[in-house]
């Protein structure tokens, strides 16, 4: 869902709804989107090492491996994160708060104990007493009494050992998450306890045992002790929690950058430096957000993490003074970065719209920039672009969709898309154009393709003079295949007397009148056969009319049927007009 080293991570985790928050937040509502966010990281990080496991390919399996690595170490950040920012965890529960995410994040321990206690006798087993420590070194009293107890079992001898150990790891007084002790109790109850395991210590009482006498300096919070065992912490945040659990139970927020920082010098010592997760890790404890969110860019070399985290935090009142010289607040900055790169995706650029969505700022403007580079490869494909851009009133992007579209139809010869495009662009000239190939097709074929757009334009076909007589036109011919004579011949008339058809035109449509002129049945009236005579005679006077229809034959015998045709009907007329007067 996040980074990109080689190979990519995929760009969004799977089952995430929504990109960011909408409106004002509870810290309560802020904690449980938080933890939404980490339980979607970890599914993916289980996908990730199912998909390990299951591959024979080792290149595909390093992969993987890699990808779960990277993966863990964002949960690490941001559960680190929700405990310090989210949910500012106060003196006394902080240190609860930080044992469950060491707890969560180290967990090598669940495979030695299931080793242990599947031996036939587990305090014989040698990692015996790494289990006993580790338990201890994470605060998990219980089970490491539970196991301190099979020891007593196997060696009696250290029964008495067994039992102050057990009675002193009991009695360990620990913050509570709940109001029913107050910071200086705690204090108080801590001090006690503290002052009984020195006695014990000083008076040899685990002399015998080194493994129980380890246990109770460690339980003292002696810094030599607990850094013997290194192994078994593996890391330097381990280190300062286990640290302040047996030195400082009471911490409170602001102090521990300066635990932190110590902790870390003396886990890694002068042989090693610090990794980049280290790094982060040591931003957040010193409460450096924008360190934090810094230094996870550089590390991480894709957006996604750093653009969740602080929409997150900026819900939290976090971010609020922090903006960036060119306007753009870091929240912004980043979520429009990330959408940025969705779009270069050839699916998850829909996501990316939504993003875009949440900037109040920019978002608008990268969103029509980014709408313009979409490659329109498909119908599909644009008609979702444009249900984006329709729905946002981005009408200049709405207009170039579909003459782009149009212009890719008309290529190809596809004159029914080409012309349903334009007419959703609103682009007049255009439609004009594509109107006049309608007709030219007509000409040479003798018939319409696609019937059902030009049969229902509707009022699209005012969007010009062009698109209007090829609607008229198509309706005239539907008249006539009705057999409603009449209806269709006024119609005809219509057009060419009010202008409506071109004049190019009007030969082909006084052609279409000869079968009406031919009929039984008188169809023009006297001053309809008028109206197409001065229509004819107006086609054929101009001079340059005039010498095409004399240097062609076909077109002089067409001007000669017509005009046979409409004195015929002209006397049929005026037989029939006088027979009724007299009549």
């Amino acid at each position: 869902h996040i980074l990109r080293p080689s190979p990519p991570v995929p760009s969004l985790l799977p089952g995430e709804k929504r990109p960011t928050l909408t409106s004002p937040q509870p810290p309560s509502r802020l904690v449980q989107v938080s933890k939404n966010y980490r339980s979607v990281i970890r599914a993916c990080m289980e996908d990730m090492h199912q998909a390990a496991i299951s591959t024979r390919d080792s290149a595909l399996q390093s992969q993987y491996s890699i990808q779960v690595s990277i993966l863990s170490a964002m949960e690490l950040i941001w559960n680190l994160c929700e405990i310090l920012f989210v949910e500012a965890a106060p003196a006394g529960p902080l240190l609860l708060r930080l044992l469950d995410w060491v707890q969560l994040h180290i967990c090598d321990v669940d495979n030695m104990v299931r080793e242990v206690l599947s031996s036939e006798n587990p305090s014989k087993h040698k990692l015996f007493w790494n289990v006993v420590d580790i338990f201890v070194l994470q605060g998990r009293m219980d089970e490491a009494r539970h196991l301190l107890s099979k020891e007593a079992i196997a060696n009696p001898t250290s029964m008495n050992m067994y039992k102050i150990l057990d009675d002193l790891m009991k009695k360990m007084p620990v913050p509570s998450l709940g109001n029913t002790q107050t910071l200086t109790e705690m204090e108080l109850k801590w001090q006690h306890w503290h002052e009984e395991c020195q006695r014990y210590l000083q008076d040899g009482t685990f002399a015998s045992n080194s493994h129980m006498e380890s246990i109770c300096k460690i339980l003292l919070g002696d810094e030599n002790a607990i850094l013997e065992k290194k192994e078994l912490m593996t890391t330097w945040y381990h280190f300062l929690v286990t640290r302040l659990l047996y030195s400082h139970p009471t911490v409170k927020p602001m102090e521990l950058r300066f635990y932190a920082q110590s902790s870390m010098d003396m886990f890694l010592g002068e042989e090693s430096s610090p990794e980049p997760l280290d790094t982060i890790l040591m931003a957040a404890f010193e409460f450096e957000l924008h360190q934090v969110i810094k230094e996870c860019s550089v590390a991480l070399s894709n957006w996604w993490f750093v653009a969740h985290l602080t929409d997150l935090l900026d819900h939290c009142k976090l971010l609020q003074s922090h903006n960036l010289y060119f306007g753009s607040n870091m929240r912004e900055f980043l979520l429009l970065e990330y959408a940025s790169g969705l779009f270069s995706h050839p699916s998850l650029w829909q996501l990316g719209v939504d993003y875009f969505d949440h900037c109040p700022e920019y978002g608008r403007v990268y969103l029509e920039l980014h709408i313009e580079r979409i490659p329109l490869n498909t119908e599909q494909k644009a008609l979702k672009v444009l249900r984006i851009c329709e729905q946002r009133q981005m009408h200049e992007q709405v207009r170039s969709i579909c003459k782009i579209m149009a212009m890719k139809a008309l290529r190809n010869n596809r004159l029914g898309s080409a012309l349903s495009w334009s007419i959703r662009a609103k682009d007049a000239a255009f439609a004009t154009l594509i109107s006049d190939r309608f007709l030219k097709d007509y000409c040479e074929r003798g018939c319409f393709s696609d019937l059902d757009l030009i049969d229902n334009l509707g009022p699209s076909m005012l969007l010009s003079d062009r698109l209007t007589f090829l609607g008229k036109y198509r309706e005239f011919h539907r008249l006539y295949g009705e057999k409603r004579f009449s209806e269709a011949a006024r119609l005809l008339l219509m057009l060419m007397t009010a202008h409506i058809a071109p004049c190019s035109f009007w030969m082909t449509l006084l052609t279409d009148a000869l079968p009406l002129l031919e009929q039984k049945e008188v169809i023009f009236s006297a001053e309809q056969t008028y109206e197409l005579m001065r229509c004819l005679e107006d086609l054929t006077a101009g001079k340059l009319n005039r010498q095409k229809f004399q240097d062609d034959d076909v077109e002089t015998m067409k001007v000669e049927m017509l005009r046979l045709a409409l004195a015929r009907n002209l006397a049929r007329v005026i037989v029939k007009e006088g027979t009724l007067e007299g009549s």
